[in-house]
């Protein structure tokens, strides 16, 4: 996914989770922050942010807050609507017949559903992410309509965590506690149980980095409920991204095997 427009800027405070105040050019600005986790260990005076304008009218804000480049170097996309617009690009490369996605699920809203024709086997698993760059996305391939008779489609549901905390090489999630992220397993391990595959992805909003574990040290049920998930039969995902200022983009997918 791309920004229409991007601009450079420097990180100076964060008043609440909702906004912050950067130097702009001469100026100071307030920006929006795409992102209500704490990223503490992103948004540190001085650094460098990237902002987007959408125009939109009416708005109190405008700028948003969409990418931090840390210390080392290493640029993260911080914005949380990108991680549903990256996966629903990478799903349309695959072979699915049907995408819909804020697909509601007993008392939850799942972030896809999906249908693959029994033609086609699931999703394919990629190799280890390669940080280097972007590689050519698979043209999509649409399932032909299925004769009469033949078996009835594969369900899937899909929820979508992006991340962005990264210590030591290695991604985790969450960077503060989220009970709805655990009520989305446990959707998730019920759908299992009722004959869908059920799908719980992390978007890495980062380069270099191919794995996300459970921060237990954060949120310790969070990794409970991931650990109860995949005795269920939940598979894990990750897509690998590349990031540069103004885009985002799935480079590799890779199906956890622990």
């Amino acid at each position: 996914m791309k920004y229409d427009n991007i601009t450079r800027a420097t990180f100076l405070r964060r008043p609440n989770r909702f906004i912050a105040e950067v130097e702009l050019g001469d100026h100071r600005e307030i920006v929006h922050v795409k992102n209500t986790g704490r990223c503490r260990e992103l948004l540190i005076p001085g650094c460098e942010v990237w902002l987007t304008e959408p125009g939109t009218p009416g708005r109190k804000t405008r700028y948003d807050l969409v990418a931090v480049r840390k210390e080392s170097g290493i640029l993260f996309n911080i914005d949380s609507q990108a991680v549903n617009k990256v996966t629903r690009e990478w799903l349309s490369s695959q072979t699915y017949s049907k995408v819909v996605p804020e697909y509601t699920y007993g008392d939850s809203r799942l972030d896809f559903y999906m249908e693959q024709e029994a033609e086609f086997q699931p999703a394919e698993q990629a190799g280890r992410c390669d940080s280097a760059g972007p590689q050519q996305a698979r043209p999509a391939r649409t399932a032909a309509p299925a004769p009469s008779g033949s078996p009835a489609p594969q369900r899937f549901l899909m929820e979508v965590k992006g991340c962005t905390l990264e210590i030591g090489g290695i991604g985790y999630f969450p960077d503060a506690p989220t009970e709805r992220g655990i009520k989305h397993i446990r959707e998730l391990i019920r759908a299992r149980e009722e004959g869908y595959e059920a799908i719980l992805t992390f978007v890495i909003q980062m380069d270099g980095v191919t794995e996300v574990r459970p921060n237990i040290k954060t949120h310790p049920a969070f990794g409970d409920a991931m650990d109860a998930a995949r005795a269920a039969g939940v598979k894990i995902l990750f897509l690998c991204c590349h990031v540069e200022p103004g885009e985002l983009t799935v480079v590799k997918a890779i199906y956890d095997e622990l």
